[in-house]
């Protein structure tokens, strides 16, 4: 029996490592032809040749910063594959939970923009160099969201941010684009996966996945409900393909899958972030009269 994606061609931003990889594989595996676009292109080389089928792939190396690079790797895409289906915009950092007391005034404003450029503007570009494709095809947008486009503390400040600037742009996209193109989101909880920080903070070589191999196989699970699960990004790949099959998904769009491990329903941790708050200040103000 013939894959839920037969037939069809996929752009994947952010696609060589991660749940970008995953997804790229596993629609691959439900029978498309998808180009994985990443800044770099050895990386994305590696994945399409260890690829059982090397030819329902290509690689193209982009910033999704760059419109022009965007839009070169779409035309790569039709001319490869003959028409383009579906867009995945995925590629983004993580802030690391950086809060606003831990951020100086340069740091927030250096950050932000880097963050927003990548993970929201990112996103509008991609779909800007798509959508033509997309009409002629009846085709689909699908972006990866998170828990924090929905709830507090799944990042700092800047990355929750962005995460709901995404569900908005995800559903003011979804009605601009109707009724050629649907656009929906999957937002998804915490995996292992190489999710790097800002260059801004210093953060660009750190990796989740160190941070998941320092706990070990013998660490407690993750404080969320489903925690047997929620950390290979594979687990998370199902309603990517489910969104992008229009034959499975027809009548849906404007609306995020959440795939989050069950964290929106696990309640909260602490009744509020900053209970040591004045400590901090008090033990600064200290500090500066030495």
């Amino acid at each position: 029996m013939s894959g839920w994606l037969e037939g069809y061609s996929a752009l994947i931003t952010g696609g060589g490592t991660g749940i970008g990889r995953a997804v790229a594989e596993r629609f691959v595996a439900e029978g498309a032809q998808v180009s994985i676009v990443g800044r770099n292109l050895d990386q994305l080389r590696a994945v399409v040749d260890a690829s059982a089928d090397p030819g329902r792939w290509h690689a193209v190396a982009a910033d999704v910063r760059d419109s022009e690079q965007l839009h070169t790797a779409v035309a790569e895409t039709v001319d490869r594959f003959g028409k383009l289906d579906t867009l995945v915009a995925n590629a983004g950092i993580w802030d690391y939970k950086r809060s606003l007391t831990r951020l100086s005034a340069a740091e927030l404003s250096a950050t932000f923009d880097e963050l927003f450029a990548i993970n929201v503007k990112g996103y509008l570009l991609a779909a800007e160099a798509a959508w033509r494709e997309l009409v002629r095809s009846r085709g689909s947008i699908v972006m990866t969201l998170s828990n924090a486009s929905f709830y507090v503390d799944g990042g700092g400040p800047i990355y929750t941010a962005s995460k709901h600037a995404c569900l908005g742009l995800m559903r003011q996209l979804a009605y601009e684009l109707a009724p050629r193109v649907r656009v929906n989101g999957v937002a998804c909880g915490g995996m292992n996966t190489d999710l790097r920080g800002p260059e801004s903070l210093a953060l660009q070589s750190r990796s989740l996945a160190a941070s998941f191999a320092k706990r070990g196989a013998d660490a407690p699970p993750p404080p969320i409900p489903l925690h047997d699960s929620s950390t290979d990004p594979a687990d998370f790949t199902a309603p990517y393909a489910l969104l992008a099959a229009r034959e499975q998904s027809g009548p849906i769009t404007g609306q995020a899958l959440s795939v989050d491990g069950g964290i929106g329903v696990r309640g909260f941790g602490a009744a509020a972030g900053g209970d040591n708050l004045l400590d901090t200040v008090v033990s600064r103000s200290q500090d500066l009269s030495i």
